[in-house]
């Protein structure tokens, strides 16, 4: 009987190496790694592994001698049950602000506000706010075109716009949900929804003003000149300064945003007040709007209605459909990753875990970031190191075993898949070749940035959980 210290190594070496060595798909090498898993976990482990989760020993049987692939099909449904509707919602949220011009209209409005001289704190603070509901890599193409017009304007500042956007948008893709990353994390720890939210705000923001610090500094002492035609300058004017009269008004393009953040927050903190301030009708319709998928269904809607102020029905459903395969491929992802946690937690693993801290409880958040950032290394994708180490931690992830909220468990996974960026990692290529950077500028500048806000991020998750263990 292997170890399950050594089964989660071969676990995330099958990951690691399929994506890297065999170039699969992340969705198979998840589902590969499971298989694996699942394989090398004897019945006698599993039967432990539910017992010590409250079955009954006819229950406890029955799982052991599940054939492995239902087993591991059961994690697969199970996780996309929980998710599957918020990303697909999530996803045509993010197609509607892009395509009506919502998010050209939330940061073209904020520096009328604020001013040309403030446009990185702009740039940073536009991103990060688009990057609760849209990928962190769509939300890069978009504002590319607008940092490249404001350095033609301003003439400087042009390594400082492009470093603002990261600091913004990659904490937020890892922190805050519906994010597929964080949202998974928030599903596979048991942590609500609302809560994840706020705490990823909480966290997020201090790192991304980590990077911004970063970014200014590196802007002093390197920056970057903009190399561009004079007829790819000519068509980034045309794309950046369409008629302000043109755009959704700035309340409807940001309520898609703000709506479901409200919605899903106010029904968790409505949850806190415990059942003797619970009842009115009032409070059930908060409950009831403010379930995840519900609130996100909402933000959805109103971000098609802003969609059809600038297209018809028909001409709008194209961008629809690609939202909803962009977003196929994601829930396949997050499943696949379900599963392989699943299969992992039936390992034992929680107790290894356990184990692995000793008295000192705090120790678990080092560890789970360490772990997540090893991964990401060696594989690139920061979603994929996200699941595999929310499914080596998920069997701890209560407040009784922690000593605090499981909150900080999942905020210190999220903010080890920031650091370590390079040249595996697909975003990477696509920050380099859109901005003109050389690979050893993107090195120099890109992966200290994001590595400085994934360890001030851990910083400040110690410091709330040692604080406020809401335990």
């Amino acid at each position: 009987m292997l170890h399950p210290l050594v089964i989660l190594l071969i676990g995330a070496a099958v990951v690691i190496g399929a994506i890297l060595a065999l170039r699969l798909h992340a969705f198979l090498a998840l589902i590969l790694a499971a298989l694996v898993v699942a394989f090398l976990t004897t019945p006698e482990t599993i039967y432990e592994f539910a017992i010590g989760r409250g079955m009954t020993p006819a229950e406890a049987e029955a799982l052991s001698t599940r054939p492995l692939a239902e087993r591991v099909a059961d994690g697969f449904g199970r996780t996309v049950g929980q998710i599957g509707i918020v990303i697909a919602m999530a996803s045509v949220i993010g197609i509607c602000l892009l395509e009506s011009g919502g998010a050209d209209r939330i940061v073209r409005s904020a520096l009328g506000r604020f001013g040309e001289n403030r446009a990185p704190q702009v740039f940073a603070g536009s991103s990060f706010l688009l990057s609760i509901p849209v990928f962190f890599d769509t939300v890069f193409y978009l504002m590319m075109p607008l940092a490249k017009s404001m350095r033609v304007r301003t003439g400087k500042h042009y390594l400082f716009y492009i470093l603002a956007i990261i600091a913004g948008g990659s904490m937020a893709h890892s922190l805050i949900p519906p994010t597929p990353g964080p949202l998974f994390i928030a599903e596979e720890l048991g942590i609500d929804l609302g809560l994840m939210i706020a705490g990823g705000f909480v966290v997020g923001l201090p790192a991304a003003v980590t990077g911004f610090l970063y970014a200014g500094w590196a802007e002093r002492k390197w920056g970057l000149p903009l190399e561009e035609s004079p007829d790819a300058l000519s068509r980034l004017k045309k794309l950046t300064e369409r008629p302000i009269a043109e755009l959704p008004p700035l309340r409807l393009a940001l309520l898609p945003i703000v709506l479901p953040v409200l919605l899903i927050t106010s029904a968790t903190g409505m949850a806190s007040l415990g059942p003797d301030e619970a009842g009115a009708w009032w409070q059930e319709v908060v409950f009831v709007l403010g379930e995840k998928n519900m609130a996100l269904i909402l933000g959805a809607a109103v971000a098609l209605m802003m969609l059809f102020r600038s297209f018809s029905l028909k001409d709008s459903m194209p961008f629809v459909r690609d939202a909803l395969l962009s977003a196929g491929l994601i829930v396949l992802i997050i499943g696949a990753g379900g599963a392989f946690g699943q299969v992992l937690q039936q390992t034992g693993i929680a107790g290894t875990m356990e184990g692995l801290t000793g008295s000192y409880q705090f120790a678990v958040l080092p560890i789970a970031f360490l772990m997540t950032t090893i991964i990401r290394a060696a594989q690139g994708s920061a979603t994929v190191a996200m699941i595999t180490s929310a499914g080596a931690f998920a069997g701890i992830a209560t407040a009784a075993q922690l000593g605090f909220h499981p909150l900080y468990l999942a905020l210190a996974i999220g903010c080890g898949s920031k650091p370590l960026w390079w040249m595996n990692d697909s975003a990477f290529w696509i920050v380099t070749k859109m901005s003109g950077m050389s690979e050893e500028k993107g090195l120099l500048t890109l992966t200290p940035i994001l590595s400085i806000m994934g360890c001030s991020g851990l910083i400040v998750v110690l410091i709330l959980a040692a604080l406020f263990p809401l335990a």
